[in-house]
């Protein structure tokens, strides 16, 4: 019988000969009862596009809800003590959104190419040093300047911080994060609602320049907060973007964007030539509303005040809740809705101008609010993925933004001829409604999230 080699085993005395006595028998590791409860009661690790989403939704609190918004709570005082007309204090708003215009698809495009962060950052307080400025006006001319400057800020910003979400994001979560970045809006009118009147009586003639030296500290302060936590991209921090499994990863940084996939794409044109509807009609709506009630309404600059709080409550999770029913139902079917329940809420403020009328008339805004520009970055995301989003989304916010440059100044002329805001509020439902038909046209693959 020959036996086996050296270091070899067969038949039974090889399955055996693990258990050799020259070989040490190691137990099976127990876990510890204690190390078992503590794993248990651990909470997973924060993903950090939550923090970016964070962060994300305080730029757009700095650059719309102070920048934009803090206009329509001060513009009573700010034109009486100025000395404008409507079609000034239209032109105001309509200088701020030229800026806005100028620096949309810029932005988008350098966020793109170099990065979004440092260009969020940079813009942000471009906006906020602005709003000091606006608060030293002593004239129209002044006065202008200093808010077109607001807008190149807030479009530097805001443009990039929505078409980064894309990037820290999947696909099915994108409408969501969104709808969560645009209640930054939202914050705005919670907090200048209740806060400005008193600012305004408090500094009598001057109170509106202390409304203006507040705001532009506060988006100061966010300008910091993004540069320090804002990320470019997850794959800095070693992470895949929240939610994004089986979705297309898009071309690696490194790689030469194809730019003419957002400029030569039917669907984003599409999306820009809808988006004019609600720059038009909904800056309208918002420039004048607090004026509107205390001008046709009787209201107080409190009670207004109070009405525009109410306003921003209403519409703290309409973004999220449209964003994600956007995710669910896709993006055509939303838009649609969305401009139609725009339409309802701008003609009820124009043919029912009671306080329950106006009062109809906010709620079914807010409820609606900011859910458009939610709807239309995620849009971007789907048809050009994460990377050519910022540019997509600032391509079409150059059309958003001729219409909100129109818009005001429009609105201003016709109040003045008319000698009442109300005829431009119902002119502001007509072009809603034809947002609403425009978006029922968009194809599939522009509007929805599949």
């Amino acid at each position: 019988m020959i036996s086996p080699a050296p270091g070899r085993h067969s038949g039974k005395a090889g399955c055996n000969a693990r258990y050799d006595r020259t070989t040490p028998i190691r137990p099976p590791a127990v876990e510890p009862p204690r190390a078992r409860l503590a794993a248990k009661l651990t909470p997973p690790r924060l993903h950090y596009a939550w923090v970016v989403l964070t962060t994300a939704t305080l730029v757009v609190f700095g650059a719309l809800g102070l920048a934009r918004f803090g206009y329509t709570v001060v513009l009573p005082a700010m034109q009486a003590d100025l000395g404008m007309d409507n079609t000034q204090a239209g032109g105001l708003a309509s200088a701020n959104l030229a800026g806005y215009l100028a620096l949309s698809a810029i932005g988008g495009a350098l966020a793109s190419r170099r990065g979004p962060r440092l260009v969020i950052g940079a813009g942000l307080a471009v906006a906020g040093g602005a709003m000091l400025l606006t608060g030293t006006a002593h004239g129209f001319t002044a006065a202008a300047a200093w808010r077109a400057l607001t807008g190149v800020g807030s479009g530097a910003s805001n443009v990039p911080v929505m078409g980064l979400l894309s990037a820290w994001f999947g696909r099915r979560r994108r409408g969501l994060a969104s709808g969560v970045a645009v209640s930054g809006s939202s914050l705005g009118l919670i907090l200048l609602g209740p806060t400005a009147p008193r600012l305004l009586a408090a500094y009598g003639e001057e109170g509106w320049r202390a409304c203006w030296f507040a705001f532009g500290g506060m988006a100061l302060a966010v300008a910091v907060a993004a540069l320090l936590l804002l990320r470019n991209r997850p794959a800095e921090l070693g992470l895949a973007p929240l939610g994004a499994a089986g979705d297309d990863p898009g071309p690696p940084p490194s790689a030469a964007l194809p730019w003419r996939a957002v400029y030569q794409s039917r669907p984003i044109w599409h999306l820009g030539l809808v988006y004019v509807a609600f720059g038009f009609s909904y800056i309208i709506y918002m420039t004048f509303f607090v004026k509107g009630l205390i001008a046709e309404g009787g209201y107080t600059p409190q009670a207004a005040g109070r009405l525009f709080m109410a306003m921003g409550w209403c519409s703290l999770l309409c973004g999220l809740i449209w964003g994600a029913l956007s995710d669910a139902i896709g993006r055509k079917r939303v838009l649609v809705l969305l401009y139609l329940i725009h339409a309802v809420a701008f003609g009820t403020f124009a043919l029912y101008p009671m306080p329950a009328g106006f009062t109809l008339s906010a709620v079914l805004f807010g409820l609606s609010a900011w859910s458009i520009p939610a709807v239309m970055a995620a849009a971007c995301g789907d048809v050009v993925g994460p990377r050519l989003a910022p540019a997509a989304l600032g391509f079409i916010t150059l059309f958003f933004g001729i219409g909100q440059a129109l818009g005001p100044s429009v609105a201003g002329a016709m109040a003045d001829a008319r000698h009442s805001l109300l005829p431009p509020m119902l002119l502001a439902a007509g072009i809603a409604s034809l947002g609403a038909l425009g978006a029922a046209f968009l194809k599939p693959a522009a509007a929805s999230s599949e």
